[in-house]
């Protein structure tokens, strides 16, 4: 059975993408923690990150350090934190999500709930960085 990230890969669930490759995807997260919070897993469905092949692995991170000067950028923050949880959705992934203290980075913490708007401008605005730093 396809997880939700199989299917916001094949298009069938919309999202806010901020980088693809053969290999990757990143997108927005709908209910982020703070604004330019972002999702980058492999095109390849499996559950649990340390069950990657070495390549995978490797690529999922040479990927994500990609995306993360493109938010730091993008979104006004002192760095770029990391999570990998992988709970919630059982299909390999890490957060980047901007910081500015500690708190930012607070799973249990209420999630906002931007506009598709909101998604779509500050989406553009990573994607901008992204492709002026390739």
């Amino acid at each position: 059975m396809s997880t939700i990230f199989s299917k916001i890969i094949a298009g069938e669930i919309p999202c806010h993408k901020i980088a693809e490759d053969e290999n990757f995807f990143a997108f927005l997260d709908i209910f982020p923690l703070v604004m330019g919070h972002t999702l980058v897993i492999p095109k390849k469905e499996v559950d649990y990150i340390f069950n990657l092949d070495d390549e995978t692995y490797k690529g999922l991170w040479l990927f994500a350090k990609k995306v993360a000067p493109a938010i730091e950028k993008a979104v006004p923050c002192k760095r770029i934190g990391i999570a990998v949880i992988g709970l919630e959705v059982p299909h390999a992934h890490i957060h980047l999500v901007p910081l500015n203290r500690i708190g930012d980075i607070n799973f249990t913490a209420p999630k906002l709930t931007p506009s598709n708007e909101e998604l779509f401008a500050v989406g553009e605005k990573i994607r901008k960085e992204l492709t002026m730093n390739n």
